[in-house]
């Protein structure tokens, strides 16, 4: 049975991956538990806070989200509802796991498109045609590369964006095409893992794309240390 605690990264490229997308998720969570505290701190003991602190703390969480839903994928750790599915025989429960797989992939596709068409006039870029697939190259996206955050600081290292994007007009604020990149990049990797997901189920080394009973297994093996402690 596939399962997150079950999880072994392959090889030594692999290995770094997982490491180095665990230790993302683990930076946003602990930026995000940073800044909510220097904030607290702030208000109750000085009196003042970062204007931009929940700002940041919402960017943040967002990315720890959409980044953290491929990662989900890679490990096997979302949830689903497999009890009519389990009381099936291998043959059909596997093409089954297979349609599934298949749909999840047409979905990925789906959000890629809509990510990609909300981030580019953002970025300056444009859209795409059709309205279910791209199609190809939209003429005349309105241009949203100026719009900026509420309260959040524009570093002045970032400042050769305003060069490349907003036609040399320096930003006082962070532009919306920094925190809104997670989006069409978390998709992209999501559509890279659902399809490595989907060929592990048609191969045969994973059972579906969700977590099977992890729960009553992870209560299990606690126990069992419990016991043997």
């Amino acid at each position: 049975m596939s399962g997150h605690s079950r999880y072994e990264p392959q090889g030594p490229v692999g290995r770094f991956v997982h490491t180095l997308e665990e230790t993302i998720l683990s930076v946003l969570m602990g930026l995000m538990t940073v800044v909510t505290f220097v904030n607290v701190v702030l208000r109750y003991v000085f009196g003042s806070s970062l204007i931009w602190g929940l700002e940041v703390v919402l960017i943040l969480f967002a990315w720890l989200v959409l980044f953290g839903i491929a990662y989900g994928f890679k490990i096997t750790s979302h949830l689903g509802v497999d009890a009519i599915i389990n009381l099936l025989s291998p043959r059909p429960k596997k093409v089954l796991a297979v349609v599934s797989a298949l749909i999840c992939v047409l979905y990925a596709v789906f959000l890629m498109k809509g990510a990609w068409d909300y981030w580019a006039p953002f970025a300056g870029l444009e859209q795409t045609t059709g309205r279910w697939f791209p199609t190809g190259i939209a003429e005349g996206t309105r241009d949203q590369a100026f719009y900026t955050t509420d309260q959040v600081p524009m570093p002045d290292f970032l400042q050769f964006l305003a060069g490349w994007i907003n036609m040399g007009e320096t930003y006082d604020k962070l532009p919306r095409v920094i925190p809104y990149a997670m989006l069409p990049f978390a998709v992209a990797l999501m559509l890279l893992r659902i399809v490595q997901a989907t060929i592990e189920v048609v191969t045969g080394h994973r059972q579906s794309m969700i977590v099977s009973h992890e729960a009553e297994d992870a209560v299990d093996e606690a126990a069992a240390k419990l016991k043997d402690a």
